[in-house]
């Protein structure tokens, strides 16, 4: 098992995996809002931006899974990504429940660099007409910062085993 999470970064079809169950999610995210009505919160905006973080960081190793530099990049946007996501995911569940949830107002509009105003350019994926405190779905028990509470954390678990395996079996990331 350890040499097969070893093998993993210097493979091509694991970053695909990898960056393919990304925009999978944003897919989803995408149905979610536009066939089933849940508008999405500045938090899921964030949660949604983490992903898509994480799913671009694995295409640069996708190129070329053999240089090291293009594997560490992988790494390191996968990780802060995910870890990213993690944070502002418990911000939002916390908000969801607090016993005043409805008197909590999020940002109106998201908090994007004035250099990249992704809300502005492409409104139709970055806009976030939702409230933070509204829960408008559920599946067994958890919301869906719940739900992407689950994801990160296991995006994040991944990639640390990969990494601890990599350096335990060949002692280079």
């Amino acid at each position: 098992m350890l040499t097969f999470l070893a093998k993993l970064p210097a493979q091509r079809n694991a970053w695909a995996i990898l960056s393919a169950s990304c925009f999978a999610l944003l897919a989803a995210a995408l149905f979610f809002q536009y066939q089933l009505g849940l508008e999405p919160c500045v938090k899921c905006i964030y949660q949604r931006t983490a992903i898509l973080g994480i799913g671009i960081a694995a295409l640069i190793p996708l190129f070329a899974p053999q240089l090291l530099v293009t594997r560490l990049l992988g790494f390191a946007g996968w990780l802060v990504a995910a870890i990213w996501g993690w944070l502002i995911a418990r911000e939002h569940l916390e908000i969801q429940n607090s016993e005043n949830s409805w008197f909590i107002v999020c940002d109106t509009f998201p908090n994007f660099p004035s250099w990249m105003p992704l809300h502005e350019w492409f409104p139709s994926f970055f806009a976030a007409p939702g409230q933070c405190g509204e829960i408008d779905w559920q599946f067994a028990g958890l919301s869906m910062p719940g739900w992407m509470q689950v994801i990160f954390a296991t995006y994040t678990i991944i990639a640390i085993a990969v990494i601890l395996a990599r350096l335990v079996k060949f002692k280079t990331v």
